[in-house]
C-alpha cells in the first residue's frame, strides 16, 4: 500500500506525519473521500473544489488543485483496486501546542483503502444530539469528527449503521457521513444546506439527476415517510429498512430504485460529472 504525503508516495509503515500537526492536535484540517471504481476517482473535480472551499471557510491556504489532482493519481496508480475508498486529507501542518497556528506549511495525505460494496438496504437511527446549523465549522468537511465517532458507535450499538441527526430546530439534517432523503406521496425531497447539512457530491448529483427538491423538513419525518434513502460517495443510493424501530419492508420502493437506477446509469457513462 502506498501513501502520498507532502510530495511523495511511501509505504504505509513509513507514512508519518508529525506529532505536532495541527491536523493530529486539535483537529485542524479538511478532507475529501472519493469511491473508485477499476483504478477511477468518481467526480474527482467535485471533490477538488469542495476541499478547496472548506480549506478556505477553515482559514486554511487553499490548496493547489493541480498538486492534490497529481497525488490523487500517482496513489490510484501505485495500487489499483477493483473498487475502493480514496481519502484526501489536507492539514494545518506543524504548529504550537493548542489552537493557534504556526507558520509552515500545510500537511497533505493521500492514501486509497480497498472496500467492499455496501448492502442494497442498511438501518439507522436518530440520536438525542443536534447539529448546529449556525456553527462556525457547518458545511465545512472537516477532520473535527468526535462527535460523528460517538453518533455513529451509537448507532452501531443498535444494529444500524449510520446515526441521523436533526438540527437545533427540530428540522431533519443528515447522517455522520452521509445525505438523507424522502419519499412523501411520489416526491423526492431532502434538506436544504440552511438545515446544516453537508453540500454532499452525490447529494447534489441526485437532485440534478432524480429530480429531487431541496424541502424543510421535522426530523420526525422519518416516522412517516413512504421511503428514505442515504446518499454518499461510498454508498452511492441506499435504500433504508429500517429506521429506529420502524420497520420499511419494502426497501427499496419504487422512488429510490429509480433514483438508485438513474445515478448509476449516469455515473457509469461519466466518471467525472
Amino acid at each position: 500500500m502506498k501513501i502520498w504525503v507532502d510530495g511523495e508516495l511511501r509505504d504505509a509503515a513509513s507514512a508519518a506525519v508529525s506529532a505536532l500537526d495541527h491536523g493530529l492536535t486539535v483537529g485542524d484540517g479538511v478532507f475529501e473521500t472519493l469511491k473508485v471504481t477499476a483504478g477511477t476517482a468518481f467526480a474527482l473535480d467535485r471533490h477538488l473544489a469542495r476541499l478547496a472551499r472548506s480549506a478556505r471557510g477553515l482559514g486554511l491556504p487553499e490548496p493547489d488543485r493541480e498538486r492534490v489532482r497529481q497525488a490523487c493519481l500517482a496513489v490510484l496508480d501505485a495500487d489499483p483496486v477493483p473498487y475502493g475508498a480514496l481519502r484526501i486529507t489536507y492539514t494545518g501542518g506543524i504548529a504550537p501546542l493548542g489552537s493557534r497556528r504556526g507558520d509552515g506549511d500545510p500537511t497533505l495525505v493521500v492514501a486509497l483503502a480497498e472496500t467492499g460494496r455496501r448492502p442494497d438496504t442498511t438501518a439507522i437511527v436518530t440520536v438525542p444530539w443536534t447539529r448546529n446549523e449556525n456553527g462556525a465549522l457547518t458545511g465545512l468537511k472537516t477532520t473535527s469528527y468526535g462527535e460523528n465517532v460517538v453518533a455513529l458507535a451509537y448507532a452501531l450499538e443498535r444494529g444500524a449503521s449510520e446515526a441521523v441527526y436533526g438540527n437545533t430546530r427540530g428540522r431533519l439534517c443528515e447522517g455522520t457521513g452521509t445525505n438523507v432523503f424522502v419519499a412523501l406521496g411520489g416526491e423526492l425531497l431532502t434538506p436544504p444546506l440552511d438545515s446544516g447539512c453537508l453540500a454532499g457530491i452525490t447529494r447534489r448529483l441526485v437532485i440534478d439527476w432524480a429530480g429531487a427538491r431541496e424541502a424543510d423538513l421535522p426530523l420526525d419525518v422519518l416516522g412517516t415517510a413512504d421511503e428514505i434513502f442515504l446518499t454518499s460517495s461510498t454508498r452511492d443510493v441506499q435504500a433504508v429498512h429500517r429506521v429506529d424501530d420502524r420497520e420499511l419492508p419494502r426497501a427499496p420502493g419504487p422512488v429510490t430504485a429509480k433514483a438508485a437506477r438513474v445515478f448509476a446509469e449516469r455515473a457509469a457513462v461519466d466518471a467525472n460529472p
